[in-house]
Formats: C-alpha cells, structure tokens, sequence
C-alpha cells in the first residue's frame, strides 16, 4: 500500500516519477488567469489566520461545508475564524475523493510543512501552528507565491479600475510580476437598463469621456483599452455563458444603445445582438494590439435566488450549464477570421460534454501563423480535478497536438491554491508516464521530458511572449 500524499503522488510508474521529479516539478509557474486581489499582491498582505487566506472567498470549500449540513454563519456569517476553522476541519474526511481532500492536504503540506490529516482531532495543532508561521513575513502573499515558484500572475480587472496597485508593482520593480487581464463582462450585459446605465456613468468618470451615442461609447471602451495596453496588458478574459452571434448591423446597434440611453429594457433579441457586437468590437481591438482572448463558456450563475438576495453574486450558487455552444462559437470565430481579425485565442468548457466540441473547434481556426494560435484551455472551474484534467488532456490529445498546450491555471481567489499546479503536472506526467510503459509511445526521454517542460512552462512564456 503506497502512503498518502507522498513524494510519488499520482505518479504510478517510474516513467511518470521520472518526468516529474525531473522535468515538471522545478518549472516556474505563469497563472495566466485568476481572481486574487491586485491590493493583497501590492502590499504584500500578512493574515491574521489561516482561515483569513483560506476559507474567505472559496466557493469550492462553500459549498462543500453546505452539503455537510454546516450552518451559513460558520461559513460566510459571524462566527470566529477558528470556528470557521474547526467546521473546515470536521468536514474535510467527508470530502474524500472530492478533489477539495487532496487539494486541501497538498495546501498544508507545501506550504506549512503538515503532514497531519485535518479533521476534527487535528483542527486546533493545525490551527494554531499555520497561524504562528503566517504572522511571520516569510508568509506574506509574496513570500507564498515565492514559495510555489510563481513568476507572473494575471489578475482579472474591469475596463474601469485603475490598476493603481499594478502601477505600484511596475514602479517597484517587483521580482513576481503582476499583469491586468481586460475583463468587459459589465461593459455589454444590457440585461437590465438600470444597471448598465450606472456602469455607463463609471465608465465616463474611468475614461474621461461624455458618451452620448455609440460611436462615444465605442471610444470609451477604446480609452480603457489603451489603458491597459500601457499597464503592460496582454490578455483579455470574458466570461459568458456562450458565444453571441448574432447577425446585425451598426444602424441597429446605434438605435439599441439609443434605446439604453433612454431608460428603456431591451427585449431578449435586442440584448443579443449587443452583445454580439460588443463581442466582436472587444475581439477587434484585441487583434490590433495581438492580445490574447480568453472565453470562458458554459456557466450557469446564481441559481439560489434566495441566496443571491442574501450574500450576492459570486457566493457558490453556480453549476454547470447546457448551452448551444458550436454554431455561434463557430460563427463567431469565423466571422474574425474572414475579416482577417482573429487574435490568438484561449477557449475554455465547462461542460465535459463539450470537450471534444471545443477540441475540434480549435482545429478549424489555426492557420499556421504561430503554434497552437487557437487553444483548448485547460479543465476548468467544477473540471479541474483528476478525472476533468484527464478527460481534457485526452481530448486535446485525440483531437489536437497536447505538445503544443499552454498548461494550467488557478482561476482561483486564494493564495493557498498554487499546489493545483502541482497537481495538473503530476496527472501530465503519470498520463504520458503510463503510455511509455504500456508501449504506447516511445521511451524517448529526451523528447518527452522537453515535451513536459514546454507545457508546464514555455509553451506558455512563448505563447503570451512574457518578458519573465
């Protein structure tokens, strides 16, 4: 019987030991998408308690605390941050074979040295001494991205922040480089009049500028563009439940935003078509400054009405959606790549259903320009565990060429998530490890071991061309 979480880990034969502990596991990490605070990284932030950098803000450990029956006040509500702790711990053994157990002991272990399972007998020693270690400066945020060898984080940042703490990052010259990410969700959901409406007068104060038509708005989001092309920005993100494709012309799209500044609601047709313009302008001025755009597709947010009443959007309450994804993605792409505006682009699933959808879809759009232009992102949000990653890898395998893929991401909201890292790398290695020993590939070490090296990392720097 192997031991739990072990130097071997994943890895089930000695080809898979020998391309991680010798390829994978020393190559730095680019998390080239996540949601950790650009605040928190600037004043290089100290916790008070594990609970602070661990438990604030993750849905995965939300939601699981929910299905054990634990009350909302132990998990976003007023309890102390070591009763928060302890419900953690009590809850963890019952997240066996949830990604969260492993996630949760590779956490502990890389970053404070516990080697200890978490669970109720266990949850005040653990408490106790990973606080003692972060009240020290060796556990500030910097220091526990240093600790994962992290060199360059992409923040996730709306068209109208200022990014006064990337400027801050940038004018220190900080060893750890953190870029914006262009995320204009806000900027075309025109679901609701009166919301789009206040985010338009943000965008006024943000550029400067008056909008009163759409070619005003148009130059708004222009001015931000810019913007963030001067703070070093390379990468846009949006997150969508699917491609809009609709077909429509300027003069319609005129009149729609007319009707916005009116104060009146769109009807569903009406919402499509604006953002299936706003989605080709964003595209558009992507491909002028050859940044690359992400799409993360298939999420259905906040089923809890209640709950979104009570805590708000972004609290757990989200699933896997069933969208219509191929024709308006295909579409979409097409319609850029005929206008000879398509940027390198990252296309993201998160329903497994829509894996070799997405796989096959990328093949139709790379033209040859740069390796791997169009990218099948990596297993994604509820898929980034063993067995999505693997499903992923397989797919983009089958389909496509996994030598050219540009490796994993966090998209995460903690500082203690880097070990997720890890974990792709370990399932990358045991996934091409097995094949050698099976014969189905050739033991060229060589080959392979570069082949790891590329995804884990070079793939990557080359792709966004990071100057690390």
């Amino acid at each position: 019987m192997k031991p739990f979480l072990d130097e071997n880990f994943l890895l089930k034969t000695k080809t898979a030991q020998k391309l991680y502990h010798e390829h994978a596991a020393n190559m730095p990490i680019i998390d080239y998408h996540c949601h950790l605070s650009p605040k928190d990284i600037q004043e290089d932030r100290i916790f008070n308690t594990i609970s602070e950098v661990w438990l604030y803000g993750d849905h995965y450990k939300w939601r699981a605390l929910r299905t054990n029956g634990v009350d909302e006040s132990y998990i976003t509500g007023e309890q102390s941050d070591f009763e928060k702790f302890k419900k953690w711990a009590e809850t963890v053994p019952y997240t066996m074979r949830n990604p969260l157990y492993h996630w949760t002991h590779l956490e502990l272990q890389r970053y404070f040295g516990v080697k200890e399972l978490l669970n109720s007998d266990s949850a005040e020693r653990i408490y106790e001494h990973c606080n003692k270690l972060l009240s020290t400066k060796e556990f500030s945020v910097r220091s526990l991205l240093r600790k994962m060898n992290v060199k360059l984080i992409c923040t996730t940042d709306d068209p109208i922040d200022d990014l006064q703490y990337h400027q801050k990052m940038m004018d220190e010259g900080a060893d750890i480089k953190m870029i914006p990410a262009f995320r204009p969700d806000h900027a075309m959901n025109v679901n609701s009049t009166h919301v789009f409406l206040e985010y338009l007068k943000k965008l006024e104060a943000a550029s400067g500028m008056v909008i009163g038509n759409i070619n005003e708005y148009y130059a708004a989001i222009r001015n931000r563009h810019d913007f963030f092309a001067s703070m070093g920005c390379r990468v846009s993100d949006h997150g969508i439940e699917e491609i809009y494709a609709e077909d429509y012309n300027e003069n319609e799209i005129a009149n729609i935003f007319s009707k916005l500044l009116q104060k009146n609601e769109l009807d569903l047709l009406e919402q499509r078509k604006f953002k299936s313009a706003m989605l080709v302008y964003f595209a558009e001025l992507d491909h002028e400054k050859g940044w690359v755009q992400q799409y993360h597709l298939g999420a259905l947010r906040n089923n809890n009405g209640r709950m979104l009443k009570q805590l708000g959007p972004d609290t757990g309450w989200d699933s896997i959606g069933n969208f219509d994804q191929a024709k308006p993605l295909a579409k979409f792409l097409g319609k850029l790549e005929t206008n000879n505006r398509l940027t390198k682009t990252i296309l993201y699933n998160l329903n497994p259903s829509d894996n070799e959808l997405m796989a096959t879809m990328i093949g139709n759009f790379n033209d040859g320009s740069t390796p791997g232009k169009i990218q099948f992102g990596s297993a994604w949000w509820f898929l980034d565990q063993k067995d999505g990653m693997t499903k992923q890898l397989n797919a983009l395998s089958n389909m496509g060429l996994l030598s050219r893929f540009i490796g994993m991401l966090t998209d995460s909201r903690s500082f203690l998530s880097f070990p997720r890292h890890e974990y792709f790398r370990r399932i990358l290695c045991d996934l091409i490890g097995t094949e050698v020993e099976e014969g189905e590939l050739p033991a060229e070490m060589e080959w392979l071991g570069k082949m790891v090296e590329d995804i884990c990392y070079n793939n990557n720097v080359n792709y966004f061309d990071w100057q690390t």
